[in-house]
């Protein structure tokens, strides 16, 4: 095989033939005659120095070296088509209106990536709507009234995912016990037994996270007050009231600029940020992908300036995009 000197148009060929079901039905697709397609093969197994076709049936079928190299063709064609598909885009701007969806503690990384857009494709015309925990907030991309949502996604209660749309996973987050500047920190659960806490609202991944910590280390705790909201719960740790769960991240902002303290016991879960968005056969619009890929640079900037602070012992963020590529 050494030397070889394979063509990828008669790959591309090999391809079309095991594709359509036979020489015939190929030459139709590729608007030649069977002849130049057989002519074709005949000079790729001349290249390939084996035998691409079963000529011992009725029918024309591959051999193992046949389908290996028409695998080859395939993946050639697929770029081909990638490519084609780029190069439409190459030169036509991005524009028109996009609808971007987020809860309000993202919205700080919404308005960073809305800059980068403005930047660089400044005919796309972006709106955001907060997006509030009273409504199921995938709903909106269900019915089309937002192109993308920034949501979080709790590891305990993930959501569906709405026909139509895939997902980027843009950070993974921990959560962490955070206790009053006033408080000694303490060094495990048994000093939290009898302290009062700060705790999330029934239903809220917060609240899930806490109640799994109270099972797990069989504390009687005194939920003694009630936070929906990150700035809600900050003003609250920041006046002594009570410890609280919450994510890394926030909690190492909330340390930096308040002097909370961000514990190191061990708290089970995680948390995921996703960005949602409307696909189609050919993948999202040039605007949803250019939106996406701004909100990928936001979150890992905002991941760096969280981890610049150097109040957590390890980094909270995913500052990459996944390398799975989108999820179903």
């Amino acid at each position: 095989m050494v030397g070889m000197d394979l063509d990828p148009k008669r790959l591309l060929v090999l391809h079309a033939v095991a594709d359509a079901g036979g020489i015939t039905a190929a030459a139709r697709r590729l608007g030649v005659t069977p002849s130049a397609v057989s002519q074709a093969l005949a000079r790729l197994e001349r290249e390939a120095r084996v035998p691409l076709l079963d000529r011992g049936g009725t029918r024309s079928g591959l051999t193992a070296a046949g389908r290996t190299l028409a695998a080859r063709g395939r993946a050639i064609a697929e770029e081909l088509d990638r490519a084609e598909r780029e190069l439409t885009l190459i030169g036509a701007p991005v524009a028109g209106p996009l609808v971007i969806g987020a809860i309000p503690s993202y919205l700080p990384v919404v308005c960073h990536a809305l800059a980068l857009l403005a930047e660089r494709h400044p005919l796309l015309e972006p709106t955001v709507h907060e997006l509030r925990a009273e409504r199921p907030q995938l709903d909106c991309l269900r019915d089309g009234e937002v192109d993308l949502a920034v949501l979080p996604v709790h590891d305990l209660t993930p959501p569906p995912t709405p026909p139509g749309a895939l997902y980027l996973i843009l950070l993974r987050d921990e959560y962490r016990v955070v206790v009053p500047p006033q408080w000694p920190e303490p060094r495990d659960f048994v000093e939290l037994t009898k302290a009062p806490w700060i705790v999330g609202a029934p239903g809220s991944a917060i609240a899930e996270v806490f109640e799994r910590l109270v099972t797990a280390h069989g504390l009687t705790p005194a939920r003694r007050h009630l936070a929906t909201t990150r700035s809600a719960t900050q003003t609250l740790l920041r006046g002594g009231l009570g410890a609280a769960v919450l994510q890394a991240g926030g909690a190492a902002m909330m340390r930096g600029a308040w002097g909370l303290t961000v514990t190191r016991l061990p708290v089970a879960g995680f948390m995921q940020l996703r960005g949602y968005y409307r696909t189609g056969a050919d993948g999202p619009s040039p605007a949803v992908a250019a939106a996406m890929l701004a909100l990928t640079e936001a979150t890992r900037q905002a991941g760096i300036a969280v981890d610049d602070l150097g109040v957590l012992e390890r980094e909270p963020y995913l500052l990459k995009p996944s390398t799975s590529g989108p999820h179903r």
